[in-house]
């Protein structure tokens, strides 16, 4: 009896701690995304060329391979703003992923917008990539980036894959993935995207 009671307890208080977790990071990446907001370049509507013939080509496209521009908050780098309308999700991306930043905020995994092969990580929080299964086809993802381009994507597929099954998440010749791990870290959730011409 005395072993059971202990048991719920400490299910208790794992959830409640995990409740916890989850808060810190939506009020830590809340507070980020307000930041951002405030460094990235107004966004202003498309004007004809100043002169007749002249068009205006983003740095990106003259450069693809160039590193994406990146502003530090609170020590660390971010790259831009995620957002998932039909989650009601607008997130902060950091520049590079570890354990601990995920903790914090969405992580670039690996790759680039400007390549058209950008990978990001989150955690399963609810307020992060928690609902991420719940994406179907033709879905709108925005990304944007810190010099203000955004770039949107249409949602592909979605697929369960291996916890430990890194080749095949970044396989495939998808211009954005999005993926979280499943509650106790078995698979997966893998989202497929294509860039919107």
């Amino acid at each position: 009896m005395t072993g059971g009671l202990l048991l719920m307890a400490a299910a208790l208080l794992l959830t409640c701690y995990n409740l916890w977790d989850e808060h810190r990071a939506d009020t830590l990446a809340a507070g980020t995304l307000e930041e951002l907001r405030a460094e990235m370049p107004v966004q202003e509507e498309q004007t004809a060329p100043e002169a007749p013939g002249e068009e205006v080509i983003p740095d990106y496209l003259l450069d693809p391979g160039r590193e994406m521009p990146a502003v530090e908050i609170g020590g660390e780098d971010y790259i831009g703003m995620l957002e998932i309308p039909a989650l009601g999700l607008e997130l902060p991306v950091m520049g590079e992923w570890s354990y601990p930043r995920l903790r914090k905020a969405p992580c670039r995994y690996r790759g680039s917008a400007y390549q058209g092969d950008l990978i990001i990580a989150a955690h399963n929080y609810r307020s992060h990539f928690g609902g991420l299964k719940s994406l179907g086809p033709g879905g709108e993802v925005r990304f944007t980036d810190m010099d203000g381009n955004v770039f949107c994507f249409a949602v592909a597929e979605t697929e369960m894959l291996d916890g430990t099954a890194v080749e095949a998440m970044e396989a495939g010749d998808w211009d954005l993935t999005l993926f979280t791990c499943t509650p106790g870290g078995k698979a997966r959730v893998t989202v497929r995207c294509v860039l919107e011409q």
